[in-house]
Formats: structure tokens, C-alpha cells, sequence
């Protein structure tokens, strides 16, 4: 049994018992971390607001025998209170908790995942920022980090690059963009190819400070498909926003 200290967000939550709520984090120091927030329901709680969905939190926590932890201490880092005042950008925050959530390993501490969700959550929060294409470019984005990244420079069957072939479809199965005469899958504009290497090829900041590109709606269903694909689930979150 110990004491241990660090921040993390706030996956989800759920009851316990009458007064008590077990609340699923992603820890920058040990992964997933599920843990019991006495009396969290109560009116007088000492916990408050601070550990709801979507809530950026630095905590102390006691760990025990069993495989819940119980939450000592919780401060907020950051509320994202922007985005919470805003049904489209709390539709797309959800998104990003539910994937951060399936892709997350109970123990098993992801940095990078951490800061990615981190990161989706502060462009979420600005008001400057159009919010349309952040849950695509995250799942693009942790689909690199899980090692399952979209082959876009070239064929993702024949090999060949463009100016040579042109690609024009997007497959799941071969793993990227096929060119025309390989193609099948999913048919992809020269728009959304070109801001989907943004995307990929370290440009993403540049993309998400500009408004919203009229290819969005085709790259979050193209996004979407890859990361239902590769966690074998279908992600409710974006679905009822985006009607896909």
C-alpha cells in the first residue's frame, strides 16, 4: 500500500454505492487508473466538480490491494470550461475520451497518448480554433503513435509515388491510399489527401489554425473507419454528432 502522486484527465465515471464514484483516468505517470472518489455525490463533497469526464486534474492517490485506487486529493489543472459551454466541441471531446479510453492499458503508463489527448483538449478549449477537425486528426494522430499510421505518400499495394500514380482511394484492409488502378475502398478527394499529410507529416498545428477545410466531414468518416477498424468497436461519441 502507498501513496503516489500524479495528474491525468478524466476518462469517465460511474457510481458506487450510494454516495462513492469509481472515475477512470488516463495518468501521465501510470496509464489507465481507475479509482473511488468517496462521497463525490454527496452535496458537501470535498472532490466538488473536479473530478467529472473531460477534467484535466492533478491528484494524489492511495493504492491498495485490490485494483481500485481511492483518490486522496484532486486539483484542477484545467476544467476546459470553453469547451463544455459548447455542444460540438464537447460531442468532439467525448470523442477523444472514448478512444483515449479503449486505447489506454490499466497500469501501463502511454506519455505520448497522455499528451496527445492533453494537447486535443487545449486546441478544443480555444475559442479561436474551429473544432471540426480535431477527433480526425487525433485518431490519425494516435493511429501513428499505436504503429497502425495510414500509408499516404504512396500506393499502399503497388508501392508506386505520385507524380507516377495517383492516388485516389483509401483502403483498410492494404493499410493507406491506393492509386487508380489498384484502387477500391473508400474514394478520397486531392483536398483531403493533401490536408490529410498535414496531418501526418508534422503540419498539424498550421491545419488546425486555419477555419475548417471543406473536406472535414470526408476526412473524420475516413479517420473514423481506421480507428473503429483498429479497435474492432464502433465509437458512439462522433457517430451521433457527426451522422455518420
Amino acid at each position: 500500500m502507498s501513496l503516489f502522486r500524479d495528474q491525468g484527465v478524466v476518462l469517465r465515471t460511474y457510481r458506487l454505492g450510494e454516495a462513492d464514484r469509481i472515475v477512470v483516468l488516463l495518468t501521465q505517470g501510470h496509464g489507465k487508473v481507475r479509482a473511488v472518489a468517496k462521497g463525490v455525490r454527496r452535496t458537501n463533497s470535498k472532490f466538488g466538480g473536479r473530478l467529472e469526464p473531460m477534467s484535466h486534474v492533478s491528484l494524489l492517490l492511495w493504492q491498495g490491494r485490490s485494483d481500485l485506487d481511492i483518490v486522496n486529493q484532486a486539483e484542477v489543472i484545467d476544467a476546459y470550461r470553453f469547451v463544455r459551454q459548447d455542444l460540438p466541441r464537447v460531442s468532439a471531446g467525448l470523442a477523444l475520451l472514448e478512444v483515449a479510453d479503449r486505447l489506454a492499458q490499466e497500469r501501463h503508463a502511454d506519455r505520448r497518448l497522455y499528451e496527445t489527448l492533453v494537447g486535443a483538449l487545449r486546441v478544443l478549449d480555444d475559442p479561436a480554433r474551429d473544432p471540426a477537425l480535431v477527433p480526425a486528426a487525433f485518431f490519425l494522430k494516435t493511429l501513428v503513435l499505436e504503429g497502425a499510421g495510414p500509408v499516404v505518400t504512396a500506393c499502399a499495394s503497388c508501392g508506386l509515388a505520385e507524380p507516377e500514380v495517383e492516388l485516389v482511394s483509401f483502403d483498410l484492409l492494404e493499410g493507406g491510399m491506393l492509386c487508380r488502378r489498384c484502387r477500391r475502398g473508400r474514394p478520397v478527394s486531392a483536398g483531403a489527401l493533401e490536408v490529410l499529410r498535414q496531418v501526418l507529416g508534422g503540419s498539424l498545428g498550421a491545419v488546425l489554425a486555419r477555419p475548417a477545410p471543406g473536406c472535414t466531414e470526408e476526412l473524420t468518416a475516413l479517420a473514423l473507419e481506421a480507428m473503429e477498424a483498429h479497435l474492432d468497436h464502433r465509437l458512439r461519441a462522433l457517430r451521433s454528432v457527426a451522422g455518420l
